[in-house]
C-alpha cells in the first residue's frame, strides 16, 4: 500500500521553466474542457473559440480594449498582492477603486475647471489617497483592534458600492440627464488616448509604471523588507524590532492607494464621469490575477492581460458566436480554475510512500 504525499518544489531555474509548461498545459486542458462545455450546450466550439481569439487580438481595436482591461486589474492585482506580501488579506479592492473613482470625480468636479491640465494628476492622486486611507482603515481595524481584514474589506466593499449607488441617484446625479451618472469631467482633466481611433489611453503607461516602482518598493528598500518580514512571521519581525502594527496598516494603505488608482484612471480615462456599477468586478478578479501572477509585481500585468484578454474575448463570443452570457462566464472560471490548480503542481511534486505493515 501507498500514501501520496506533496513535497515543495525548490525555486530554481528548471522549476520556473516547469512552471511555465505546466501553465499552458493547464491552458489547453481549460480550453479543452471548455469546448466540450461548449458542445454539449449544442454550440460549435471551433467557431465560439475563433470568435473568442479575433474578439481580443483580431485588430487593434480590439487589442486596445484589451488593454484598457488590463490597466484596472494589474493595478487591484498589484494592490492586493503587495497586502498578500504583507500577511494582509485585502478583499476590499473592489470597493478601494470604487472609492478612488468617487475621489478623482469630485475633485475634477469642483477644481478641474479651474486649473486646466493639472486636474489630471490632481485627479489620480485624490484617487489614490481615498483609496489609501480606505484600506488603511482596514488595516488599522486588524493591528489595533484585531479584527479580521477579511470581513472588513468585504464589508467595506458593500459600503463604497452602496454610497455611489446613491450619490449618483442623489446628490452628484447630472442635473441635464436621467441615467445614474454624474456630469462629465472637464476636457483639461482627461487622460490623454495613445491611439486616436482607440479607447487606449494613458492610463496603460501608468500601469505599467506602477508595477516597476511597487518592485521596487518591495524588493530594494527598507520599508519593503519590512512588509515581507512581517509577511512571512509577524512573530519574528516584532522580535527584530519591526513595528508590525505600523507596517499593517501602511502595507493596506499602500494596497488602498493602488486599487484606488485604478479607479481614478476608469474616470479620467473611459468614463470621464462616475456611474452605477463603474467597477465590474475588477477587484473580485483582481485577486485571482494576483495569485496568478504569484504576487510578483512584474508578472502581475502579464495575469491581467491574459485575464483582460478573456473578458474582451469573452463579450466578442457572446455577441457574434451567440454564446448564452451564463456559458461565457462558465468558460472563464475553467480557465481561471485550471491556471490556479496547475499553480500547484508547479510549486509541489508528488511523491509516493510504502505505508509501512
Amino acid at each position: 500500500m501507498f500514501r501520496v504525499t506533496f513535497v515543495k518544489r525548490q525555486r530554481e531555474g528548471a522549476d520556473i521553466a516547469f512552471s511555465l509548461f505546466i501553465s499552458i498545459v493547464s491552458i489547453l486542458v481549460a480550453l479543452a474542457v471548455s469546448a466540450a462545455v461548449v458542445k454539449a450546450s449544442h454550440l460549435n466550439p471551433q467557431t465560439a473559440f475563433q470568435t473568442l481569439f479575433v474578439g481580443a487580438f483580431g485588430s487593434m481595436r480590439s487589442l486596445s480594449e484589451v488593454l484598457i482591461k488590463t490597466t484596472p486589474l494589474s493595478l487591484a492585482g498589484l494592490g492586493v498582492a503587495f497586502a498578500f506580501r504583507g500577511g494582509a488579506f485585502n478583499i476590499g479592492a473592489d470597493g478601494q477603486l470604487n472609492m478612488g473613482a468617487l475621489a478623482s470625480t469630485v475633485v475634477c468636479l469642483t477644481v478641474g475647471p479651474f486649473v486646466g491640465w493639472l486636474g489630471v494628476p490632481l485627479g489620480l492622486a485624490s484617487g489614490c489617497v481615498l483609496g489609501g486611507v480606505y484600506g488603511a482603515f482596514a488595516g488599522w481595524m486588524r493591528a489595533k483592534l484585531k479584527v479580521s481584514e477579511v470581513i472588513v474589506t468585504i464589508m467595506l466593499n458593500f459600503i463604497a458600492t452602496l454610497l455611489i449607488n446613491h450619490l449618483v441617484h442623489g446628490p452628484l446625479k447630472d442635473p441635464t440627464g436621467f441615467m445614474p451618472q454624474t456630469a462629465e469631467i472637464p476636457v483639461t482633466s482627461r487622460l490623454p488616448l495613445l491611439i486616436a481611433t482607440t479607447r487606449l489611453h494613458a492610463g496603460v503607461l501608468v500601469a505599467v509604471a506602477a508595477a516597476i516602482l511597487v518592485y521596487i518598493l518591495l524588493f530594494l528598500t527598507p520599508f519593503g523588507y519590512k512588509v515581507r518580514c512581517v509577511g512571512i512571521n509577524q512573530t519574528a519581525a516584532m522580535y527584530g524590532g519591526i513595528d508590525v502594527e505600523r507596517v499593517l496598516v501602511a502595507t493596506m494603505s499602500v494596497s488602498g492607494c493602488l486599487a484606488g488608482l485604478a479607479g481614478a484612471i476608469e474616470v479620467l480615462g473611459i468614463h470621464y464621469r462616475l456611474l452605477e456599477g463603474i467597477s465590474p468586478g475588477y477587484g473580485f478578479d483582481a485577486i485571482a490575477v494576483a495569485l496568478l501572477g504569484k504576487l510578483n509585481p512584474l508578472a502581475i500585468p502579464v495575469s491581467a492581460f491574459l485575464f483582460g484578454a478573456l473578458r474582451v474575448g469573452a463579450n466578442s463570443m457572446q455577441r457574434v458566436a451567440h454564446v448564452p452570457s451564463t456559458l461565457v462566464y462558465l468558460i472563464q472560471g475553467i480557465v481561471v480554475l485550471f491556471l490556479l490548480g496547475g499553480e500547484f503542481f508547479a510549486r509541489y511534486r508528488i511523491r509516493f510512500l510504502r505505508r509501512e505493515a
